[in-house]
């Protein structure tokens, strides 16, 4: 696999960072510690994500995708959450129950929810991942945000190359910008700067 990053930072470019502020800065919300979590958003539940006009959030599990990478070649999200985390689950309730943002990524992308301190053994490209009690979370979920658990943290992974891990609760206006520079092929021709520099929403 290429380890390219289209972001300079560990995690997230800078330019990436302002991109998302300018967007939406009043709205955005931090990624959650473990010390925010059922006490800000308490009594929001995770579960199936329900949809206006009939219409819902596909999500398939690890190996499901795995399987339809096989059959085509697609970016993948993953939504990296943990049980307590608060701000996931309000990135349910509001950003992943947008129906913009579920045609989009049933349309262009595998989207997968990953619980990051799962103890099941998951198997992603020829490595099986455990969990890692040091860090109480499993080594897919440290593989994927190289390190920096933060939560909720997007992860877009696409096709042969490195996970891209943006952390953070993102509004749908927020995620556009970054399912559509991948989802749409942009990532293959220009840097991330270009792009969101003539970028124009519509979500």
């Amino acid at each position: 696999m290429q380890q390219r990053k289209y972001f300079k930072t560990i995690v997230v470019a800078p330019a990436l960072l302002l991109a998302v502020a300018l967007v939406g800065t009043a709205m955005r919300k931090p990624a959650a510690g473990r010390a925010e979590g059922d006490v800000m958003m308490k009594g929001l539940r995770r579960g199936p994500v329900t949809m206006e006009r009939g219409d819902a959030m596909t999500w398939m599990t690890v190996e499901q995708a795995v399987s339809k990478l096989q059959q085509e070649k697609r970016p993948v999200l993953i939504d990296l959450y943990t049980t307590w985390c608060g701000w996931c689950k309000e990135m349910d309730r509001k950003t992943y129950s947008n129906k913009n943002v579920a045609g989009y990524l049933r349309d262009k992308y595998y989207s997968v929810k990953v619980d990051a301190e799962t103890h099941e053994v998951i198997n992603w490209q020829g490595r099986a991942y455990s969990f890692n009690p040091q860090y109480r979370s499993n080594e897919f979920a440290l593989y994927l945000t190289h390190g920096q658990l933060e939560f909720p943290t997007t992860i877009i992974i696409p096709p042969g190359e490195a996970p891209q891990a943006i952390p953070g609760y993102l509004e749908p206006k927020e995620l556009e910008l970054l399912v559509k520079y991948f989802g749409d092929g942009a990532y293959k021709s220009e840097g991330f700067d270009v792009y969101q520099k003539r970028f124009k929403g519509s979500w």
